[in-house]
């Protein structure tokens, strides 16, 4: 039993700086995810400014409290095509 335990603390302490050095790839991955999903719905700009405003730390939190209060982003999604909309038929 007392070699399973020391075979198991050693595995987790690799596994575990293992992650270590993984975790800032793993942050980088969803903050560039974040970025481009804000941009696709929200255009370059907007969704860059919305983006970076909720990076910093208090700006941010504040930023989202602000637009739980008021019902709506500061910065709202792109209006894409009208979306069931027959085109025109001209006869």
């Amino acid at each position: 039993m007392a070699m399973t335990d020391r075979i198991v603390r050693w595995a987790g302490a690799r596994m575990s700086k293992r992650m270590a050095r993984s975790l800032p790839w793993i942050g980088a991955v969803i903050g560039a995810a974040t970025v481009f999903s804000a941009i696709r719905r929200k255009g370059v700009i907007s969704g860059a400014l919305d983006t970076g405003l909720n990076a910093v730390p208090f700006l941010g939190a504040t930023k989202n409290v602000l637009e739980v209060a008021r019902g709506r982003d500061f910065f709202p999604d792109r209006y894409g095509p009208a979306r069931g909309s027959a085109p025109a038929i001209r006869q």
